[in-house]
Protein backbone atom coordinates (compact mmCIF):
# COMPACT_ATOMS: atom_id res chain seq x y z
CA UNK A 1 0.00 0.00 0.00
CA UNK A 2 1.66 3.44 -0.91
CA UNK A 3 1.43 5.93 1.67
CA UNK A 4 2.21 9.62 0.93
CA UNK A 5 3.51 12.39 3.06
CA UNK A 6 3.96 16.44 2.13
CA UNK A 7 6.93 18.28 3.53
CA UNK A 8 7.09 21.86 5.10
CA UNK A 9 6.89 23.94 8.22
CA UNK A 10 4.34 26.03 9.50
CA UNK A 11 4.77 28.09 12.63
CA UNK A 12 3.08 27.09 15.55
CA UNK A 13 3.78 23.21 14.74
CA UNK A 14 6.58 21.27 16.24
CA UNK A 15 6.45 18.50 12.51
CA UNK A 16 7.14 19.03 9.18
CA UNK A 17 5.24 16.01 7.75
CA UNK A 18 1.75 15.78 6.73
CA UNK A 19 -0.35 13.33 5.25
CA UNK A 20 -2.32 12.64 2.41
CA UNK A 21 -1.56 13.86 -1.10
CA UNK A 22 -1.87 17.23 -1.70
CA UNK A 23 -5.48 17.20 -2.82
CA UNK A 24 -7.04 15.15 -0.15
CA UNK A 25 -5.23 14.98 3.31
CA UNK A 26 -5.83 12.13 5.42
CA UNK A 27 -7.25 13.26 8.69
CA UNK A 28 -7.47 9.76 9.34
CA UNK A 29 -4.01 8.96 9.19
CA UNK A 30 -2.53 6.35 11.50
CA UNK A 31 0.40 8.82 12.03
CA UNK A 32 -1.29 11.65 13.23
CA UNK A 33 -2.42 14.92 11.47
CA UNK A 34 0.15 16.47 11.11
CA UNK A 35 2.35 13.63 11.35
CA UNK A 36 4.01 12.72 14.84
CA UNK A 37 8.10 11.45 13.40
CA UNK A 38 8.21 8.98 16.43
CA UNK A 39 5.20 7.28 14.81
CA UNK A 40 6.68 6.61 11.54
CA UNK A 41 8.93 3.48 10.45
CA UNK A 42 12.07 5.74 10.45
CA UNK A 43 15.23 5.74 12.71
CA UNK A 44 14.96 7.95 16.24
CA UNK A 45 17.92 10.04 14.99
CA UNK A 46 15.61 11.15 12.08
CA UNK A 47 12.84 11.63 14.15
CA UNK A 48 14.67 13.84 16.42
CA UNK A 49 15.99 15.51 13.43
CA UNK A 50 12.35 16.48 12.08
CA UNK A 51 11.63 17.30 15.26
CA UNK A 52 14.73 19.92 15.97
CA UNK A 53 14.40 21.58 12.86
CA UNK A 54 10.63 22.02 13.03
CA UNK A 55 11.39 23.54 16.52
CA UNK A 56 14.37 25.94 14.91
CA UNK A 57 12.28 27.07 12.46
CA UNK A 58 9.87 28.50 14.77
CA UNK A 59 12.72 31.31 15.64
CA UNK A 60 12.88 32.70 11.41
CA UNK A 61 10.12 34.45 12.92
CA UNK A 62 10.19 37.57 15.01
CA UNK A 63 7.03 36.61 17.07
CA UNK A 64 6.43 40.29 18.42
CA UNK A 65 6.59 41.50 14.44
CA UNK A 66 5.27 38.83 12.37
CA UNK A 67 4.98 40.91 9.31
CA UNK A 68 8.84 42.14 9.67
CA UNK A 69 11.67 40.70 8.40
CA UNK A 70 12.65 37.47 9.75
CA UNK A 71 15.67 37.65 12.31
CA UNK A 72 17.60 34.92 10.95
CA UNK A 73 20.71 36.40 8.76
CA UNK A 74 21.33 34.94 4.96
CA UNK A 75 23.87 32.19 6.94
CA UNK A 76 21.23 31.39 8.45
CA UNK A 77 18.27 30.65 6.31
CA UNK A 78 20.82 28.27 3.94
CA UNK A 79 22.23 26.55 7.01
CA UNK A 80 18.93 25.73 7.60
CA UNK A 81 17.59 24.83 3.83
CA UNK A 82 20.48 22.29 3.82
CA UNK A 83 19.78 20.76 7.35
CA UNK A 84 16.35 20.21 5.94
CA UNK A 85 17.40 19.04 2.71
CA UNK A 86 19.71 16.57 4.12
CA UNK A 87 16.75 15.48 6.94
CA UNK A 88 14.43 15.30 3.77
CA UNK A 89 17.01 12.41 2.02
CA UNK A 90 17.40 10.40 5.03
CA UNK A 91 13.51 10.13 5.26
CA UNK A 92 12.69 9.21 1.85
CA UNK A 93 15.80 6.63 2.40
CA UNK A 94 14.17 5.05 5.61
CA UNK A 95 10.67 4.91 4.90
CA UNK A 96 11.26 3.05 1.26
CA UNK A 97 9.44 3.01 -1.94
CA UNK A 98 6.23 2.43 -0.20
CA UNK A 99 5.95 6.07 0.38
CA UNK A 100 5.90 9.41 -1.02
CA UNK A 101 7.39 12.24 0.07
CA UNK A 102 6.41 15.52 -1.35
CA UNK A 103 8.14 18.54 -0.71
CA UNK A 104 6.17 21.54 -0.38
CA UNK A 105 8.60 24.00 1.07
CA UNK A 106 8.45 27.54 -1.02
Amino acid sequence: MPYHLRFFFEYGVDTPLWPGPSTMPDFDSPYGFPCAPEKLPITPATSNELTRLADLYQSSLDWDDPAGPSPWTPDQQESFRSAADTALEALRRELGDDWTVEDRRG
